[in-house]
């Protein structure tokens, strides 16, 4: 007989494609740029920024470090790729060995930095501050910079604190600030102020370049309405063993549940140590298919590193072996982050980047 004992995290790599397209047939009237900083959120960068340079054409990347972009830039010959941490004396070797990387400057001390290593035939990007109060040149540091120094700049960007938040009042006032600066500093370079939710605002927050991130990888960065991307990730894991729990008794670390009628479990094998969040002990929701049925059950007890504990009285029928869907296209990485009080941001980080996975790429 064969036994399973390893998570799977399969990644629609055509799904991820065509919400690229979709996203930049909204913001037509811009480049779109894609984000695949921390590895593609986990994903993938080397696979992701090879599939977008081939099929969708996209020339233009953003990731978080230098070291990020080196390893992808060998399948991007004739991309730019924006480092959003910028430059420093960690990273100037890995900028001068690799041609496409563009620093974005984000204070007066690494702009003096750059000044003392510039790199010819290189603009870096200016990250102004409109409000986030995160990184960027605020207005007093900008009415320092000389006429020479403002022409060092190729593109002028900020950030939006409240874009998944429609009529937030954060968004007229940083789209006010951010044209108020470009304008009076910057009239004559692209600017960008948008990531994904931003593309969703409309027109006038695209400016000549979006920054397509999570959107891209199929998260909801729009939760005012419907989500319009395709599910990009889905997790599921083997029922490694069912048991019946007697009435009374207690399930899992700190016997944080007790049976209170006799009940049928499944232990999975997936946990806190393969990226999910401790936080869905007690409150999670996990979907079996059984005889071409979906049911939904609940996890019970503490998760523990390697395993979670579900009710599966349920789910009559269930074997050993079978799988658990974790996040599925019914039951998406935005549902499983609601229920465990956090971010898909976050859980699609995590998981991605961990090696218990069997990972899967279906598509290109």
């Amino acid at each position: 007989m064969s036994i399973l004992t390893r998570p799977i995290l399969e990644i629609n790599l055509n799904n991820l494609l065509s919400n690229y397209k979709q996203l930049s047939d909204l913001a037509k009237n811009s480049i779109a740029a894609a984000v695949v900083k921390d590895n593609a959120y986990g994903l993938g960068a080397e696979e992701v920024s090879a599939l977008l340079y081939k099929e969708a054409k996209c020339r233009h990347f953003f990731v978080a470090h230098a070291v990020e972009g080196e390893k992808i830039a060998h399948n991007l010959p004739q991309a730019k790729i924006f480092v959003l941490q910028g430059i420093g004396s960690d990273s100037l070797d890995v900028f001068e060995r690799v041609p496409q990387l563009v620093p974005v400057i984000s204070s007066p001390q690494m702009f003096d930095f750059w000044k003392e290593h510039r790199l010819d035939g290189r603009k870096p990007v200016i990250h102004i501050e409109t409000g986030l109060n995160r990184l960027g040149f605020r207005e007093a540091d900008l009415q320092k910079l000389s006429d020479d120094d403002i022409k060092e700049f190729g593109m002028v960007m900020s950030h939006l604190a409240c874009g998944d938040e429609k009529d937030h009042f954060m968004n007229a006032h940083q789209l006010e600030t951010f044209e108020q600066l470009k304008n009076i500093y910057f009239a004559e370079i692209p600017g960008s102020l948008s990531a994904s939710d931003g593309v969703f605002l409309g027109d006038k927050f695209q400016w000549n370049l979006v920054r397509l991130g999570a959107a891209m990888y199929g998260i909801n960065t729009a939760p005012y309405r419907k989500n319009q991307m395709q599910n990009v990730v889905k997790i599921k894991a083997p029922v490694l063993q069912i048991a019946n729990l007697p009435k009374g008794d207690f399930v899992g670390y700190s016997a944080t549940y007790r049976a209170s009628s006799e009940r049928k479990i499944a232990i999975v094998s997936i946990g806190y140590g393969d990226g999910l969040p401790r936080s869905l002990s007690n409150v999670g929701k996990v979907f079996f298919k059984v005889r071409g049925q979906l049911i939904e059950c609940r996890v019970i007890g503490r998760m523990s590193m390697d395993n979670m504990i579900c009710d599966v009285t349920e789910a009559d029928g269930l074997e050993v072996g079978d799988w658990a869907y974790i996040a599925d296209d019914f039951y998406t990485l935005d549902d499983v982050a609601r229920d465990a009080g956090t971010i898909s941001y976050e859980i699609m980080s995590r998981v991605g980047k961990n090696p218990r996975y069997d990972r899967i790429y279906i598509g290109k």
